[in-house]
């Protein structure tokens, strides 16, 4: 075995915590957060200005229209599932009020998911984003 060897397998090694059950989850969540087309509810098909709901219905990822799935993505939805991958991957309890560290939260994000990520924190309301800084928001639902 050469010195090199040790070298060369790091750069191959895939950070094992990326498969953990609550992090696979968190990501298969991401995935499903949103269906395909236009928003069907009532005041989206009368054609109710989007800018004047409180959380987006409609989306646009990979060229295609998406819509959020409301009855799996209030706010406390996305609380329960977040904080599970978030214990799982960093060992340590999710404060649900204050500054949130996007970049950790982006390391456990499959990268093809984060548009989605970044849509879905507002969205639901659990987080807003403020000069640049991701903050939760208590939740009251």
């Amino acid at each position: 075995m050469s010195a090199e060897e040790p070298l060369i397998a790091d750069l191959f090694e895939v950070d094992k915590r990326l498969t953990l059950k609550p992090v696979v989850d968190f990501n298969s969540y991401l995935r499903n957060a949103f269906g395909e087309g236009p928003c069907r509810c009532h005041r989206c098909t009368e054609g109710s200005d989007q800018g004047a709901y409180s959380h987006a219905h409609n989306f646009t990822f990979e060229g295609r229209q998406w819509h959020r799935r409301f009855a799996s993505t209030a706010g406390s939805d996305v609380a329960q599932v977040l904080k599970k991958a978030w214990l799982s991957y960093t060992k340590a309890d999710l404060n649900l009020m204050g500054a949130l560290d996007l970049s950790t939260l982006k390391t456990f994000t499959d990268t093809p998911l984060h548009e989605r990520l970044l849509a879905l924190l507002p969205a639901s309301g659990l987080a807003r984003e403020v000069d640049g800084q991701w903050l939760l928001q208590a939740q009251a639902d």
